[in-house]
């Protein structure tokens, strides 16, 4: 099985936790859709938590940040990415960069 690695122009990294049953959503899809991006398990990795916070605001997951932005809600975000990213796992072209 090949993995498709996203080409963003956005930096990602998506903040979970494995029992989240909202994060186990998000993952699925992007298993799915053999999407990979950075991931960060604010339950296991080191400073993952604080990052969150620090970066987003909040203790809340899943959050996707993108460019420092947070986007928190599980629909938005598989949202974002099948507006943002073709079928093939790779993200779109802004229509002024076709």
């Amino acid at each position: 099985m090949t993995t498709r690695t996203p080409r963003p122009k956005a930096s990602l990294v998506l903040y979970k936790f494995d029992r989240c049953p909202y994060c186990v959503a998000v993952m699925e899809y992007l298993k799915r859709r053999r999407i990979t991006i950075p991931l960060r398990d604010i339950l296991t990795d080191p400073g993952g938590l604080d990052e969150l916070i620090r970066v987003g605001g909040k203790r809340q997951v899943p959050c996707l940040i993108m460019d420092g932005k947070a986007l928190y809600e599980s629909e938005e975000i598989i949202q974002w990415f099948e507006e943002h990213w073709n079928h093939d796992g790779n993200a779109h072209r802004n229509r002024r960069e076709r």
